[in-house]
């Protein structure tokens, strides 16, 4: 296909390849070169992959999950189906990159210019330089890599950077208009400083040194919105800042989900699938049975109707609860079963009680021999990660509001841990605990003042929300080791609340992968008795020492990130798709103390009598 670029996975465009992302590929002809490109919106989808919307037939539904974000499915990124075992039918759809940078830089002559100005052959995305092409000679071709320096803004925007303002051109410049011939070289300075932006054409240069400060572009945020199109700028009164192209604070996807658990984890939802969005709209039970009428449900599904009604009935009212908590709901699941529930569903557990070595600090322990979670992409932001909640810095990924949002689908299974409410409640009320805990807490909201939000932040920092999110990259990197499952393949699912109807402390470790590597059963088998006892141990007994100490217990390490305490990559990080809140709030001296304050550690009784 004329302009391909290549392949993402599909579990990529919902972390690091949606909408609005820069994404890098190898591709054209003569050996191919690097292209950048900013991933296109959501029109495009349905432009580029027909069928439009959710009458395309790669779709999921969730029904929670849909009406917490309001819309009525979800699309899977479209993949090319196959026609025969390694045959993939070629007319699938694909998804759109809108090229970005624009500017492009030629490695011999040095010279940066727009992509309009460099050479291209018809259909090849690669361009070129057409001087050192001809140098080269033969069929050699120079092609022309995306320059490293881009703008960026905290609500989500993206923009070129200003070249011809930063070199500062003579007034009397030669090279008219905007054509002005620009070359970017090193000299023997190192760092930015050697790094010399001059015109060919009137002579004045100038060093890169002091573009990434916080006022090197002068001005406003022009509200670029390259992926949405040429003619979606829109007002913003944000500083830009410059980053290279490929910094890590480029894109931090927006992601909700929500695990597929009675009753919508039955046979009858999936009968029901897409014409679930229609019952759900109707106004009332009358409308409702009309429906189920006029669409056969009862034929479908294989139901009478007044069982039917009635079925449908009690998921609306859940549904429009006005009380109603996603994670609170998943929490009841897993805790109110004493027995194995669900088998052949898509919610299969095997609920046991705490082994008697750890039921001083666990109340159940519960292997999830079946899972299937829905993850759905609705924004990203820059600069900074997103914060619990509607943040006003979340960027949209689509002009126009779909009824649908891109989604994927992982089935796998996990391990959910349940602490004792009572211990939690004791321990998370002591004095050191409430000390330590305020000190990350202050450190966690001056940070927020200093990115010049308003009011408090939306994360409330508690000793259990420290507790148990340390704990999950605790057992997540153990487990990586006794499992068989790399540590990116884990990922954590928190339920802490603190204070309100939902009293929650407990934690889910599952399998985060989309393909086979989801379903391998070495995970759940962890969370028999005597196996996850040695996981406990083993992974306690690691936080007591890390090889940064004593700068890592003493909280020296996370000064760079004030929501952390005792954590850094040597102890406690994970991969940024295990992590729900982006490596934050983490403090492994709440699990085991320290040398000054070991009353600190939840489970210092447990290391106590695991030495003795």
């Amino acid at each position: 296909m004329r302009n391909e670029l290549g392949d993402v996975r599909r579990s990529q465009i919902i972390t690091t390849h949606g909408p609005g992302s820069i994404v890098d590929f190898r591709a054209g002809g003569y050996g191919g070169a690097g292209i950048s490109v900013v991933a296109a919106g959501l029109e495009e989808w349905d432009r580029w992959a027909p069928p439009p919307g959710l009458g395309h037939p790669q779709t999921v539904y969730e029904p929670r999950l849909q009406k917490q974000l309001g819309v009525d499915g979800f699309r899977l990124p479209p993949v090319a189906p196959q026609v025969a075992p390694g045959v993939y039918r070629n007319n699938a759809g694909k998804l759109v990159g809108v090229r970005f940078p624009r500017w492009l830089q030629c490695p011999r002559c040095h010279l940066i210019r727009q992509s309009r100005y460099w050479t291209e052959d018809a259909g090849d995305p690669a361009l070129y330089c057409a001087e050192c092409s001809e140098k080269a000679g033969g069929r050699n071709r120079v092609h022309v890599v995306p320059v490293r320096f881009i703008v960026i803004c905290d609500h989500g925007h993206l923009d070129e950077f200003p070249w011809d303002w930063w070199v500062k051109h003579n007034e009397k410049c030669p090279l008219p208009g905007r054509r002005k011939e620009l070359k970017l070289e090193g000299s023997a300075t190192a760092g930015l400083a050697g790094l010399i932006l001059s015109c060919l054409g009137c002579g004045s240069s100038r060093s890169m040194e002091g573009c990434f400060g916080p006022d090197a572009i002068s001005g406003q945020c022009q509200g670029r919105r390259p992926w949405l199109g040429t003619d979606a700028d829109e007002p913003c009164d944000a500083d830009p800042r410059v980053v290279q192209r490929g910094a890590s604070n480029l894109y931090f996807s927006v992601i909700e989900s929500a695990l597929d658990i009675p009753p919508w984890s039955d046979e009858l939802q999936k009968k029901i699938g897409m014409r679930w969005a229609m019952l759900d709209q109707a106004p009332d039970q009358s409308s409702r049975r009309l429906l189920i009428q006029a669409m056969r449900l009862a034929d479908i599904t294989g139901k009478p109707e007044d069982e039917l009604v009635a079925a449908i009935e009690d998921r609306i009212a859940r549904l429009r609860s006005p009380d109603r908590n996603l994670r609170w709901e998943e929490y009841q699941q897993f805790v109110q079963h004493k027995q194995p529930f669900g088998e052949n569903t898509e919610f299969e557990i095997r609920p046991a009680a705490a082994p008697p070595e750890l039921a001083t600090w666990l109340e159940s322990v519960t292997r999830a021999t079946r899972l299937r979670e829905v993850r759905a992409l609705r924004g990203f932001s820059r600069v900074f990660p997103p914060a619990a909640g509607d943040d006003e810095r979340i960027a949209k990924i689509s002009l126009n509001r779909p009824p649908w949002l891109p989604a994927v689908e992982n089935r796998g299974e996990g391990i959910f841990i349940q602490l004792r409410l009572d211990r939690v409640r004791t321990w998370e009320n002591s004095q050191a605990v409430v000390d330590r805990a305020a000190a990350i807490r202050k450190a966690y909201e001056q940070a927020w003042r200093d990115r010049g939000r308003p009011g408090a932040p939306p994360k409330l920092v508690t000793p259990r929300l420290l507790l148990i999110h340390s704990l999950a990259h605790a057992l997540i990197r153990q487990l990586s080791l006794s499992c068989g499952y790399s540590s990116a393949s884990l990922r954590e699912r928190l339920y802490v609340d603190v204070g309100s109807s939902w009293d929650m402390a407990g934690l889910l470790i599952f399998t985060s992968s989309p393909d086979a590597d989801g379903t391998l059963g070495g995970l759940a088998r962890q969370g028999e008795s005597t196996n996850i006892v040695r996981v406990f141990e083993d992974a306690l007994s690691s936080m007591t020492w890390c090889s940064s100490d004593p700068l890592c217990i003493e909280g020296v390490h996370a000064r760079t990130e004030p929501a952390n305490g005792a954590a850094c990559h040597a102890c406690l990080l994970a991969a940024e798709t295990s992590c729900e809140e982006f490596n934050a709030f983490l403090d492994r001296s709440l699990l085991v103390g320290t040398p000054g304050q070991p009353e600190l550690g939840f489970f210092q009784d447990f290391l106590r009598e695991l030495r003795s």
